[in-house]
């Protein structure tokens, strides 16, 4: 599936705004288009062009919070979290190591409030309808209700099937409201390894785990990055260096959905500021053969393909603790990866699948029989 996700693109609030442009997660209007970006029917035509190519279309959207200057701030205060005094405050998140990051620019919406489920979910529909999207890509989707979104999703569906991304990891949000969420686990120990700091030990823990946990139909989304990483820990460059392919080939392999962010294709070489206009130098798109193969390579072969569409999956010794071999088998289509993680040669014993090789500091080598 070709999907392109949009970041939001909702008009962004004024009131306690953040450097020069404001967060577009400070959402001031759930129902508009961000005028720097164009107009409502700039956006129905492109989606109207996106899908004539093919694709399909998600919009980022964000449920947990809105902007100071939203209406509903003015119109329905109750729908709001409040402090201990019973005013408003900027919305705290308690993120994965329990700590708290305070988000000024923004007020935490409470699902407590029945009214509100059924605002938010009218201006979901509002996308669907008016613009022919499908489906949406949810901000911290696991601070809501699950219930709210299985409602809505519900509500959706009846317009039109969609397709729901979850920027969460938790298996309810499977059940029925969501198709796909992130492996932020598959990041960190591309993360490590790319640092020298972790080991092909972990990789193989956290996937033998992930497909352990997750329900066979649950989509997981693999990424080399995406804009969070991007902005707050590395760029390609400084995390991947010139060994950026191998992680992004091994990326299609890897059981789930991989993900290309803005840029890559051309080798993004720099962190993108939150904030500010900070514009992508595309440069000569040095990866967009490489995308295009990997594209071709996961649509061509069913082996790879997504959730409970694609084939097994299993890790092949090599002999070498340097190597990770996968296989991934659907019927009597297999296709087979070998990944050198280390910055010298390493020799891979031979197996039933091919023989005795020598990979190059970090290579790589496909095989694939249809």
């Amino acid at each position: 599936m070709d999907i392109l996700w949009f970041m939001p693109i909702n008009p962004i609030g004024e009131k306690e705004r953040k450097g020069t442009l404001g967060s577009n997660y400070a959402v001031r209007d759930y129902t508009a288009v961000n005028p720097e970006l164009g107009t409502l029917e700039d956006f129905k035509a492109l989606v109207q062009e996106i899908h004539a190519m093919g694709m399909k279309v998600l919009i980022d959207w964000v449920a947990n919070h809105t902007a100071w200057d939203h209406a509903w701030v003015s119109e329905h205060p109750e729908w709001y979290l409040k402090d201990k005094n019973g005013e408003l405050k900027h919305y705290i998140y308690i993120n994965e190591e329990n700590e708290e990051e305070p988000w000024e620019d923004v007020l935490g919406l409470d699902y407590n409030q029945k009214d509100l489920w059924e605002a938010m979910t009218e201006a979901l529909l509002f996308w669907i309808r008016e613009t022919d999207i499908d489906g949406f890509r949810c901000d911290v989707a696991g601070l809501l209700p699950k219930t709210f979104w299985e409602q809505a999703r519900d509500r959706m569906e009846a317009v039109k099937p969609v397709f729901m991304l979850a920027e969460w990891s938790t298996v309810p949000l499977h059940t029925k409201a969501f198709d796909m969420t992130y492996d932020w686990g598959t990041y960190d120990c591309f993360e490590r390894l790319a640092r020298g700091k972790g080991s092909l030990k972990d990789l193989k823990k956290h996937i033998k785990k992930d497909r352990d946990t997750f329900p066979e139909d649950a989509y997981r989304m693999v990424f080399t990055t995406n804009h969070d990483k991007n902005t707050w820990v590395a760029s390609d460059e400084e995390l991947y260096g010139d060994r950026f392919q191998i992680w992004a080939v091994l990326s299609y392999l890897l059981p789930g959905m991989p993900l290309i962010y803005s840029g890559q294709e051309s080798g993004l070489d720099k962190q993108i500021e939150f904030f500010e206009k900070d514009p992508i130098d595309w440069k000569d798109f040095k990866f967009e053969a490489l995308y295009r193969d990997l594209n071709q390579l996961k649509k061509d072969n069913p082996a790879l393909w997504n959730g409970q569409y694609g084939g097994s999956f299993e890790f092949l010794k090599t002999g070498n603790r340097h190597v990770l071999a996968i296989k991934r088998r659907k019927d009597d289509n297999v296709v087979i990866g070998l990944f050198n993680l280390a910055g010298k040669k390493a020799k891979v014993k031979g197996s039933r699948y091919y023989d005795m090789m020598k990979l190059e500091p970090w290579g790589f080598v496909l095989l694939m029989d249809k």
